[in-house]
């Protein structure tokens, strides 16, 4: 039976204010916080909201057997627990379901995994704690930054626990096979690995409204019908789209969340069904191995990380940033963490991009260098202040080693005090205190007789 696994990115980044040379020292906060809020405002009115509850109309009229995931940042989680509320409402309806998996994304969907490992498994650790701790739900697969995917990235998984990564079927990757087909890691065997069906899921992402397209005008039955007309076995069809293109990209006027909604009949009815990603990693059997010792990314024609760190810009940047990722994580100051996070987001590296800078309000990519280092070296100037850069890393592996030993003593030592605790000492009776004894009562002296002088 030919499954359809649906996947949806979700991910908006805090935006950066005007920050001047001459803020670097004076002024801490680097946020604008109205463009971010009415950022966050547009698309929750305009996308996420109606996206998610078409999803919700989608499980309810298959009764369940609609099922897919959401790969939602750490970021995005909290700018709407800030500023959009009733999307995280709805999300808790959909996991409640039990037909919409959470998808493990890097927390500020970075570019961790390619320039710190150990920050990477940080922040996966991270969003696996919130989405936890927002809907119940344990992570189990994995879509990094840009479905970004390598042999290293998979021994992190591994790391993790992770049993399936997605990535792009991009053609270097899988050379003359499907991406319609259960994989496995080439250094991993326990990470599983599915690939993104690029032609079917652009044609929902750039081509759904276009009149130039041979597929015009598209509906939920001829879709159907290119899922079923797929040759071979195929058992699993990846369709992973990024959610602006439900409301944004591709707006209500077009039909686009009519034929969403429509789409679950035409796909049982043609006798296929639907899996979330895990789904797929656990119950079909991978059919090869696919090697991929360098990254690849679903960007541009190259499907590689080069929108990102592909000119001197973004390379300084990224270098600059990473330099210091050992002294952060080991400072408790909780805003400079923050700050970390934030500051790590890959929109802010794609905005320094020469040819597609994406959804910027800068006025080229140079400006956008110059506002992210000026923001950069105020960051790292506190960051000096917590670790001084006159302390080398080996220095700073030393004490790291001899904090976490630290931690990991203190954990043995309050489990021992719990269990000595549990232990009930036998109970002694308390000696009954000594009531006091009344005093006697003394006798009344007699008075002193007066003396009386003798007579002569």
């Amino acid at each position: 039976m030919r499954n359809i696994s649906f996947c949806f990115q979700i991910h908006a980044p805090y935006r950066l204010k005007r920050y001047r040379f001459f803020d670097i020292g004076q002024d801490h906060y680097y946020y604008d916080d109205m463009q971010t809020e009415d950022q966050i405002s547009w698309l929750a009115q305009n996308s996420y909201m109606p996206l998610l509850c078409t999803l919700r109309d989608m499980v309810s009229m298959s009764q369940g057997k609609f099922r897919c995931g959401l790969a939602v940042s750490g970021l995005t989680l909290d700018l709407c627990q800030q500023f959009a509320p009733e999307v995280i409402d709805v999300m808790k309806e959909l996991a409640q379901t039990k037909s919409i998996e959470f998808i493990g994304v890097p927390y500020a969907h970075s570019l961790a995994s390619e320039y710190d490992r150990d920050e990477f498994i940080a922040q996966m650790k991270q969003t696996a704690a919130l989405v936890e701790d927002l809907f119940g739900q344990k992570i189990s697969a994995c879509w990094n930054s840009e479905l970004l995917y390598s042999e290293e990235i998979a021994d992190a998984l591994h790391t993790l626990g992770i049993k399936a990564a997605m990535t792009e079927g991009a053609k270097h990757l899988l050379s003359w096979k499907s991406p319609n087909y259960l994989y496995q890691s080439a250094s991993q065997k326990t990470v599983k690995l599915l690939l993104r069906n690029s032609q079917l899921s652009d044609e929902l992402s750039f081509h759904f409204a276009d009149p130039a397209w041979h597929n015009y005008p598209m509906d939920a039955e001829k879709y159907a019908n290119q899922l079923a007309a797929i040759e071979g076995e195929s058992p699993i069809v990846n369709i992973w789209v990024g959610i602006e293109t439900f409301g944004i990209r591709q707006n209500a006027g077009t039909g686009i969340f009519d034929f969403l909604k429509a789409l679950p009949y035409y796909v049982m009815e043609r006798e296929m069904g639907f899996m979330t990603p895990s789904e797929a990693a656990k119950k079909l059997t991978p059919v090869d191995v696919i090697p991929s010792p360098y990254p690849t990314t679903w960007c541009g024609e190259g499907k590689d990380l080069s929108p990102f760190n592909g000119n001197d810009l973004q390379q300084e940047a990224l270098n600059k940033l990473y330099a210091v990722a050992e002294r952060v994580r080991l400072c408790s100051d909780k805003s400079l963490k923050r700050d970390w996070l934030a500051l790590q987001a890959d929109d802010n590296f794609l905005y320094m991009n020469h040819i597609d800078a994406g959804n910027t309000n800068y006025e080229s990519a140079y400006d956008a260098f110059i506002n992210y280092m000026n923001v950069l070296s105020d960051f790292l100037l506190r960051v000096d202040e917590q670790y001084p850069t006159t302390i080398e890393n080996e220095e700073l592996n030393e004490l790291l080693k001899t904090i976490n030993n630290q931690e990991k003593e203190i954990a043995e030592l309050e489990k021992q005090l719990k269990k000595a605790q549990a232990v009930k000492a036998p109970k002694c009776k308390a000696p009954k205190a000594e009531e006091p004894k009344a005093e006697e009562p003394q006798p009344a002296k007699k008075p002193a007789k007066k003396a009386t002088a003798k007579k002569k």
